[in-house]
């Protein structure tokens, strides 16, 4: 059973919630206004009674937003999960439901990839492996993104069979913190088997430090 549920439809021509309930652990908030009145979007901000989730914890979101309408659903500060206590499971799931027919669908702008996942390293005693996952994803994307040169006898290959070449599997690295201590890996991917061979590649070599591989 929902925890929350919020519904956003077109009211007078703009995005209005026209339905906002929720219980504990979790708080609802709707500013009337966030950034500038002309535009037209609905700001959702999720809060928990705990200050983040607690053992036993069940949160369920549903949001429903209708045809050409906005929303940015999002929280005031990071979400912390605090530990368990005698081995009380605590869930958090969110479903958003996109009216049929919507101008742009989630569904739309993923087109084929169906997988996202990222990858956060951070500390010194990582940094050989952040070095090598930055250059190997560096080369990896280099072979897919390369802008051919026009030599003699050859010519660029076109737009459209550039796009019919697009790579099944699109990974970034971002270093980040004083010094560049951490590194933040992100994923798209069209099948679950690529991002499975990905971490379990790159995730090996944390064995040393963990007594196991993270990444069965």
């Amino acid at each position: 059973m929902e925890t929350g549920i919020v519904v956003v439809e077109k009211v007078g021509g703009k995005s209005t919630v026209t339905r906002c309930f929720s219980k504990y652990p979790v708080k609802l908030i709707v500013p009337n206004k966030v950034g500038s009145s002309k535009t037209d979007a609905v700001w959702i901000y999720t809060l928990s009674y705990g200050g983040g989730i607690v053992s036993g914890d069940r949160i369920s979101l549903s949001i429903g937003v209708g045809d050409g309408c906005t929303a940015a659903v999002t929280t005031q500060a990071s979400t912390k999960v605090y530990k368990s206590v005698d081995s009380k499971c605590s869930e958090q799931a969110l479903e958003v439901l996109l009216e049929q027919g919507s101008a742009c669908s989630i569904a739309e702008r993923m087109q084929e990839y169906h997988v996202i996942a990222m990858v956060i390293m951070l500390g010194p005693k990582l940094k050989h492996v952040q070095n090598q996952v930055q250059e190997e994803v560096k080369k990896m994307m280099s072979r897919h993104f390369r802008v051919p040169t026009p030599t003699p006898g050859r010519y660029m290959r076109s737009e459209s069979q550039s796009d019919a070449t697009r790579p099944a599997f699109v990974a970034s690295c971002s270093a980040f913190g004083p010094q560049a201590i951490g590194v933040v890996v992100r994923i798209a991917a069209v099948t679950t088997e690529s991002v499975y061979m990905f971490l379990r590649h790159h995730l090996a070599t944390l064995e040393l430090f963990l007594g196991v591989t993270p990444y069965q």
